[in-house]
């Protein structure tokens, strides 16, 4: 592993960061990741989630 963990982003965040993290985790666009959000509605569950338990940056 190269020691990439997975946390908030302090830089790219709209709400609390979880998909800004999530994008610069696997190094694609937050872009695309809000869009999975949005499109899926039960994933607004999983971000709840990701929100309270994801550390910060």
């Amino acid at each position: 592993m190269n020691g990439k963990k997975l946390r908030k982003s302090s830089t790219d965040r709209i709400i609390s960061g979880v998909c800004g993290g999530i994008a610069e985790f696997f190094g694609i666009s937050s872009l695309a990741v809000r869009l999975l959000f949005i499109i899926i509605p039960s994933n607004l569950i999983l971000y709840i989630i990701l929100a309270i338990i994801m550390p910060e940056e």
